[in-house]
This record gives structure tokens, C-alpha cells and sequence, in this order.
């Protein structure tokens, strides 16, 4: 598998997506984090757009959010979370198994992406993921195999407040099984809120230890 031909297809798709302004239609606001979707071009679902303003600079938050000493620690959506391959230092293999959602109305899931981290001028940190087949680490009986459609986050300092910084998330996944759509179409928004809120809540934890 061509792994840099991937992250570079995807990289592109991110920051296009990043820079696309039209079609947005804004479907919850909660905690100070935006949600907006529009039908998406990978699949016969929407993409959701997550935004919101972390007390962080980019180059702290997107190693916080990524790497797994510290997500599983603070990601409360994740039973767990870790590396099963390391392709170089900016791209890896991950392997996520999600808690059952909305007292077991979606099961747990499970998604083997490969994640891949790149910079751009101005301070602009991003993190760029897909599904990939990966041998060692087949579907399990004890969750569904989901598929994230190109996904990632894009954080960027804020013009407001160098210190601080807007982290934007675009999150596609086919989430398998057979879950009708107005159930997605709640879990996923709310999804991105909880991304964004526990990220926050576990950088201000970091900091107050140290």
C-alpha cells in the first residue's frame, strides 16, 4: 500500500475542505463549539464540521489530541486507542474502539486509520486520517468495523489571541451496522461537541498538574 500517495490525497482533501466556505448549514451550537454538515463527496452521508477556540497553541493541541499517551487519558468517546504502526515520524497506523453511544443505541465501533500530521505556514497544524485495510488488526466479533471517510483537524493560531487557537474538525465515518440515519445524524454533531469540550477540559487538566 502506497502510504504517502494516501496521506497526500487526503492532506489535500483536508485543507480543501478547510478552505471551503459554501454549502455549510450550521445544525447545533453547544459549549462554545460549532457544529455545521453538508452532503459529503466520499459517501451517501453528510461531513460535519466541528469548530471552537482552544486556550492552546496548535503545536501543544494537535500532539494532545493525536498521540496516544495522551488521548487515551482524556477522550471519554474511546475504550481505547493505540499505535500499531509507525510508517515515519509525521504517520502512523492507528487502531480506536469507541464506548457504545446513547445508552447502546449505537454499539461500540472500531476503525483502523491511517493518520498522518502535517504543517503549513502561519503556525498551521493539521492531522490528516482514512480507513485503510490492515492486516494484523482484522474486524472483531465484540464491535462493528466503521470506516472514516477522509477526516482530521485543523488548528490554526487565533487572529484574536495568539495564545489561543481555532481548532476545526471535519469527521465523515460510515459507522456500518444497520443504524437509521436520524440516529447518525444526532450522534455525530454530538460527537464533535464532546471532541472538542473534552479536549479542552484534559489540556486545562495538563496544565494544572504541571
Amino acid at each position: 500500500m502506497d502510504y504517502k500517495k494516501i496521506t497526500d490525497e487526503v492532506s489535500e482533501k483536508i485543507l480543501s475542505y478547510s478552505q471551503d466556505t459554501s454549502g455549510w448549514r450550521v445544525i447545533k451550537v453547544s459549549k462554545n463549539v460549532t457544529v455545521s454538515s453538508k452532503p459529503s463527496k466520499e459517501y451517501a452521508g453528510n461531513i460535519y464540521r466541528g469548530e471552537g477556540i482552544i486556550k492552546e497553541v496548535p503545536s501543544k493541541i494537535i500532539p494532545f489530541m493525536y498521540l496516544p499517551e495522551y488521548r487515551n487519558k482524556w477522550d471519554k468517546a474511546l475504550q481505547s486507542y493505540k499505535l500499531l504502526e509507525r510508517i515515519d515520524q509525521d504517520t502512523g497506523i492507528y487502531h480506536s474502539v469507541t464506548h457504545s453511544y446513547g445508552m447502546g443505541l449505537i454499539s461500540s465501533r472500531d476503525f483502523v486509520d491511517l493518520l498522518h500530521v502535517k504543517a503549513y505556514p502561519g503556525d498551521i497544524l493539521t492531522t490528516n486520517s482514512v480507513s485503510v485495510e490492515y492486516s494484523s488488526c482484522p474486524p472483531a466479533p465484540s464491535c462493528v468495523r466503521g470506516y472514516n471517510n477522509p477526516c482530521g483537524y485543523v488548528c490554526s493560531p487565533s487572529p484574536e489571541n495568539p495564545e489561543h487557537s481555532k481548532l476545526v474538525v471535519f469527521i465523515q465515518p460510515e459507522l456500518g451496522g444497520m443504524l437509521p440515519s436520524s440516529v447518525v445524524e444526532t450522534a455525530l454533531p454530538a460527537t464533535l461537541i464532546n471532541l472538542i469540550t473534552d479536549t479542552r477540559a484534559g489540556l486545562k487538566g495538563l496544565k494544572d498538574r504541571n
